[in-house]
């Protein structure tokens, strides 16, 4: 039965404009506002002082498309089964692109969604079967921007970088491809990517008469790390706070098989334009230097970010847009001595989430410490806009939070899931000898302890309140089998629970089908 909040949305006739913003491969912890010891995000830190700000948000998956397909469907990976990047999102499901057009709205993107297509029912010769970097089904694309970046380097070519061909253009001025350097590359602050699609978004912002939904998905913190005057020179390398590692890579990979396979796999290229060779080859003053780099490119995001608040005011659009900004999935950043994302550590889900409503005042300004998810975004913007979806979602609406309540019965723990199987090559599944479907893990993590299950590895647990770095695995420890039992059935009753319920929740009758969703 529709809520009263839900019932008055619909009577008053009046649509938000919706505008979701993705920043990639942003760490939650990364924001002045929950008291990051270097890093300043006075754009961010301003959308939380009139929003809410979640505190301890996680994505449900990693890397880029496994994530996203949570955050854009509302489904854990158990149930959405987008395994890796280049995993197809399956075409039945719903996501909020589509909801959004029966809402009324042209959904419209800036960026990407990193969307591998269903391929039944497309010809094998179709491109859109070679690449990861498809569009969510239901988005209007106004400007696309992949990986390879080529719609931008071909706008900073337009703008007199006739040396903009090619990916090179990360390469800081004076730098060797593959060097670490704070050095700036050859664009202007002004011509980011971030501000290339910020410009975008500002342009078609002036074209709109009504009601409008928009995803500005930006690349960046992501790397290449390279960013230009004056963020490069913004963050010393002994700008803290200390990293949550072992004494030393050797220590941290003797912690458990996985990271004993995964961290000599990380590569430099991945991170520095023009890298070679193992990223384990580089000393602890390397990472210190690339996360004073990281933490630039954060700055550069948060700047555009305050160009986007300053647009929608001068268009008289503030006070009517619900504002979303988030990331996909956050960045190890030199922990545990790992770049990148995946795994099990929080440095690779906890991620920043600001919900700004101008609809709902009651808690503007607050902060909330309850775990939420990534696969809450869709159920709360499905509440916001009366709509049902049209399959199970795993996500809750975090609309009471915004109207300054505590939700009954809210989840006491995060949970998320990472699978490293390897469908094209097979690597991962001939190391450790396991099928496909056994390369992979769960966590459920609270306050107090995170327990990791492996499908086919042996299990990890942490005693958070006396081990924060997640550097002692207690799993085999005989003090904690009582702890380690209650974790993994924990775990195991949240899975149960949220098995797909798309048709659970009907039974045929002689009166026939009757349908009752909680």
């Amino acid at each position: 039965m529709p809520n009263p909040t839900s019932i008055d949305r619909r009577a008053s006739g009046k649509r938000p404009n919706v505008l979701l913003i993705s920043a990639d491969q942003w760490r939650g912890d990364c924001l002045s506002a929950v008291g990051h010891p270097s890093v300043k995000t006075p754009n961010v830190d301003a959308l939380a002082g009139d929003g809410v700000l979640f505190r301890r948000h996680f994505a449900g998956a990693a890397p880029c498309s496994p994530a996203r397909a949570t955050l854009y469907t509302g489904l854990y990976q158990m149930n959405h089964r987008v395994c890796r990047n280049g995993s197809p999102l399956d075409a039945r499901f719903d996501n909020l692109a589509l909801a959004a057009r029966r809402a009324g709205y042209d959904p419209t993107l800036f960026g990407y969604t990193d969307t591998a297509p269903d391929p039944r029912g497309i010809d094998p010769n179709d491109p859109h079967l070679a690449t990861y970097e498809g569009v969510l089904p239901g988005f209007s694309v106004r400007q696309l921007l992949p990986e390879h970046e080529k719609q931008w380097l071909s706008w900073l070519r337009s703008r007199g970088h006739e040396d903009a061909t090619s990916r090179d253009i990360h390469i800081p001025v004076g730098a060797k491809p593959g060097d670490i350097s704070n050095a700036a590359p050859a664009y202007a602050k002004d011509a980011t990517q971030t501000a290339f699609l910020t410009g975008e978004f500002i342009r078609w912002l002036g074209e709109q008469g009504g009601p409008w939904f928009a995803h500005v998905s930006f690349l960046r913190p992501h790397p290449p790390f390279s960013v230009p005057e004056p963020y490069n020179r913004m963050f010393a390398p002994s700008d803290g706070p200390a990293f949550a590692r072992a004494a030393d890579r050797g220590a941290e990979q003797a912690a458990h098989p996985f990271l004993a396979y995964a961290i000599p796999l990380i590569g430099k290229g991945g991170f520095i334009h023009g890298g070679e060779g193992p990223a384990s080859d580089w000393m602890a003053e390397d990472f210190s230097a690339i996360r004073a780099i990281y933490y630039g490119m954060i700055a550069e995001v948060d700047a555009q970010l305050g160009r986007i608040w300053q647009a929608l005011k001068d268009a008289g659009a503030w006070g009517d847009t619900l504002i979303v900004f988030t990331s996909d999935h956050a960045e190890m950043m030199g922990d545990h001595w790992i770049l990148g994302k995946g795994g099990f550590f929080d440095g690779s889900y906890h991620i920043p989430l600001v919900i700004r409503d101008p609809g709902q005042a009651g808690g503007r300004g607050g902060e909330v410490q309850r775990f939420t998810s990534a696969a809450d975004i869709f159920p709360t913007l499905c509440d916001r806009l009366d709509l049902v979806p049209d399959n199970h979602l795993d996500g809750e609406t975090l609309i009471p939070f915004l109207q300054g309540a505590e939700p009954e019965d809210w989840r006491d723990a995060a949970f998320w899931e990472f699978d490293f199987r390897d469908i094209a090559k097979g690597e991962a599944e001939r190391h450790f000898g396991l099928r496909s479907n056994a390369c992979n893990l769960a966590v459920i993590r609270d306050e107090r302890f995170k327990y990791v299950h492996f499908a086919g590895l042996p299990p990890l647990l942490f005693d958070l309140a006396n081990d924060p770095m997640e550097l002692t695995n207690l799993a085999d420890d005989q003090d904690y089998v009582a702890t380690r039992l209650a974790y993994a059935e924990k775990l195991l009753s949240l899975r149960a629970r949220h098995l797909d319920q798309t048709l659970a929740y009907t039974e045929l009758t002689e009166k026939g089908p009757v349908s009752r969703r909680p």
